[in-house]
C-alpha cells in the first residue's frame, strides 16, 4: 500500500512472501490468490506491496525470459498488488524441516550469492511500478561469523563488486535504480550497526545500503536513534526497513519465563538468544540459551519474529517499543530515512499457537498490515489519491495454469 510522508514522498508499505513456501511460478501466483488477494480485500486497499521472495531458480528463470517477467507483471497488477522489494536472503528451501544455518548458503564469497542476486535485480527492474524508479532487494550480511578469515571478506568484496558493475548497467539501460541492502542478523559477521559501519561503509551508496530489521535491531539491545545516526555518519543509507518484533524476556532466570521461552524453541529456524549485558552475552540458539544459566541477570532477547500486533503470553513480552521508536526514527525528518516498509513475520508456522488455516494466516497477516498502517498514520503519513485497482482477468486471458485450484475458502 501507498502513503505520504509529510515531505511529499511516497512510502511503499507490504508484507513479505517469505512465509510462503512457493518456490515456483505457479505455487507464487496460487499463494498470491490464496493470500495476498484476500489480504488486500480485508484491509480495503486498492494496491497493495508485496516484498517477493523468489527462490534461486525461479528468480534465473524469469531473468532470463523478459516475456516470463512481463507475464507475471501483468498479473500482480490484475490481483491488484505490486513489488518494490524483493527478499534475497534465503536463496532456497526456506521452509524444509530444519534450515537453521543454510539459510546463510551461499554467502557473499560465492558467485552463486551474486548471480542470484544479480538475477532478482533484472527481475525487480521489470517489475517496479510505471511510476516507481527505484527497487530495493535485502541480502544475508555476508555471512555467518563463524570461520569467516580475512580472506573470505576479499572474495566476498570481489562479488559485490561484479554486482555493483551489473546495477550500473540496470541503471544505465532501464533508468530503474535497483539498490541492495545488507540485512545485519545475530551471528552473522555483521550483527550491529558498528559491524555494518566496519565491513559495509566504503560501498557506493547508489547501489547498496542497509536493511534495518527492527527485531534484529531489538536483539542487539541497539537503540534506534543511535543507530540511524551511526549509519548517518558512516555514509550508510537505510534502504529498506522490515517492520518486525522479537521476544523480550525480563527474567530470564524465572522458571516460568524459561518455560515459556521453551515453547518457541522450534526446529526449523535459528532463535539466536542475546542478553543485555554489559557484556554482551548470547547463544545462537534458543535451546542453547535454555541449557545454561541466566548469567547476571540480565533481560532476554531471541531472535524470533512474533506477530508485531501481539503480545506473547506473560511473563514474555513483545520488542514492539523498539519497532515503534524506529518507526518515529525513520520518519520524523523532513524526508523518509526510508521509503520501503514490510512486514516479515515468516515464522507464523512455527508459533507455539500457529493459525489453524489459510484464513487464519490471512487475519493475521492483515492484522499485522492495519497495524503497522494505523501506526504509520499515527506518525504524520497520509493517504495518497486513490488509485482503482485492475479488473482481474479471466483464466483464458491470464495466460496461466492455476492447477490445483488454490482455496479461497476464506474470501
Amino acid at each position: 500500500m501507498r502513503l505520504r510522508h509529510p515531505g511529499g514522498e511516497l512510502v511503499h508499505l507490504g508484507y513479505c512472501t517469505n512465509v510462503h513456501p512457493a518456490e515456483d511460478l505457479d505455487g507464487i501466483l496460487a499463494q498470491l490468490d490464496t493470500y495476498a488477494l484476500p489480504v488486500r480485500e480485508r484491509l480495503e486497499e486498492p494496491v497493495l506491496g508485496v516484498g517477493l521472495w523468489l527462490a534461486h531458480q525461479v528468480a534465473a528463470a524469469l531473468a532470463a525470459d523478459a516475456g516470463l517477467a512481463a507475464r507475471l507483471r501483468a498479473e500482480l497488477g490484475a490481483r491488484g498488488l505490486e513489488v518494490v522489494t524483493l527478499n534475497g536472503f534465503p536463496y532456497g528451501g526456506f521452509h524444509q524441516p530444519v534450515v537453521k544455518h543454510d539459510v546463510y548458503r551461499p554467502d557473499w564469497t560465492s558467485p552463486e550469492r551474486r548471480r542470484y542476486t544479480t538475477d532478482l535485480a533484472h527481475v525487480l527492474a521489470r517489475l517496479l511500478p510505471d511510476d516507481v524508479r527505484e527497487g530495493s532487494i535485502s541480502t544475508l550480511p555476508l555471512g555467518w561469523r563463524t570461520g569467516w578469515q580475512p580472506h573470505h571478506s576479499d572474495l566476498a568484496r570481489h562479488q559485490i563488486e561484479l554486482l555493483g558493475d551489473e546495477l550500473a548497467e540496470i541503471r544505465r539501460r532501464t533508468g530503474r535504480t535497483v539498490r541492495v541492502a545488507f540485512e545485519p542478523e545475530p551471528g552473522c559477521l555483521v550483527e550491529t550497526s558498528g559491524d555494518a559501519v566496519r565491513h559495509l561503509s566504503d560501498l557506493d551508496p547508489g547501489h547498496f545500503g542497509l536493511c534495518l530489521d527492527i527485531c534484529h535491531l531489538a536483539v542487539a539491545f541497539e537503540t534506534p536513534e543511535e543507530v540511524l545516526n551511526r549509519l548517518t555518519a558512516a555514509g550508510i543509507p537505510v534502504v529498506k526497513a522490515q517492520v518486525s518484533c522479537a521476544l523480550h524476556a525480563e527474567n530470564p532466570a524465572d522458571p516460568g519465563t524459561r518455560a515459556a521461552l521453551a515453547a518457541f524453541a522450534e526446529p526449523r529456524f535459528l532463535h539466536q538468544t542475546r542478553g543485555a549485558g554489559p557484556p554482551a552475552t548470547g547463544t545462537d540458539d534458543l535451546p542453547e540459551a535454555l541449557a545454561g544459566p541466566a548469567v547476571g541477570g540480565s533481560p532476554w532477547r531471541t531472535h524470533f519474529h512474533i506477530p508485531v500486533h501481539a503480545d506473547p503470553v506473560p511473563p514474555l513480552a513483545s520488542t514492539r517499543p523498539v519497532l515503534r521508536s524506529a518507526l518515529a526514527a525513520l520518519l520524523r525528518t523532513g524526508h523518509p530515512v526510508t521509503r520501503h516498509f514490510e512486514t516479515e513475520t515468516y515464522t507464523w508456522s512455527v508459533l507455539p499457537e500457529p493459525p489453524r488455516d489459510s484464513a487464519g494466516l490471512i487475519d493475521g497477516i492483515a492484522a499485522e498490515l492495519d497495524w503497522t498502517r494505523r501506526e504509520l498514520l499515527g506518525l504524520g503519513l497520509s493517504r495518497p489519491e486513490r488509485r482503482s485497482a485492475p479488473e482481474r482477468p479471466s483464466e483464458q486471458e491470464s495466460g496461466w495454469d492455476r492447477s490445483p485450484e488454490p482455496n479461497r475458502s476464506a474470501r
